[in-house]
């Protein structure tokens, strides 16, 4: 397991989306057909709230199996292999800059057609398109960053009842669709 890290928040930033497709294209040069797409999630994919300069994202590939016979290439762009990670189906990599040692991107890996894809999209969506439950979110977030400054770990736990809390309300509006107006 990756040590926990400072918890740092800061504003959105617009380059996020930027060094996202940035770190997708060099995903897709180290994957290749294994590969299907990357979505940008967590916060730094959500404009209007504070984040950590860490940019997650999830690629979702044919099969863990294929992914994980490019290991080598992952590590190769820099990339720790944590594998599952207590998450069956994931498989999760970060990548830390090689000076300082910071965090600078975490990958969430699923096969194609896992649920864990719908449920880290319906979330990211939910909030982009709901901006007083994007500015709850940012609320809990320095709750639990105030509360747990120097440990990652006990502040992803801290907002972790309301992340899944939100996740369910998330999904069941996708679940649900609007009435036409016809």
């Amino acid at each position: 397991m990756p040590p926990p890290i400072r918890v740092e928040l800061l504003p959105h930033d617009p380059a996020w989306a930027l060094a996202a497709e940035a770190e997708a294209s060099a995903l897709r040069g180290a994957l290749g057909s294994t590969l299907l797409t990357v979505h940008h999630v967590g916060s730094t994919a959500i404009p209007g709230i504070h984040a950590k300069p860490i940019l997650d994202l999830m690629p979702v590939v044919r099969t863990l199996a294929g992914l994980d016979a490019r290991r080598d290439a992952l590590q190769a762009l820099g990339y720790a292999w944590w594998g599952e990670l207590g998450l069956p189906g994931r498989r999760y990599c970060s990548k830390d800059d090689p000076q300082s040692g910071r965090r600078l991107v975490q990958l969430h890996a699923y096969p194609e057609g896992a649920a864990d894809i719908a449920r880290h999209l319906a979330f990211r969506d939910f909030l982009r398109g709901d901006a007083q439950v994007a500015a709850a979110y940012d609320r809990e977030k320095r709750r639990c960053q105030r509360l747990h400054p120097h440990d990652s770990h006990a502040y992803g736990d801290c907002k972790g009842a309301w992340i899944r809390e939100v996740e369910a309300r998330a999904l069941a509006a996708v679940a649900t669709p609007l009435p036409s107006k016809e």
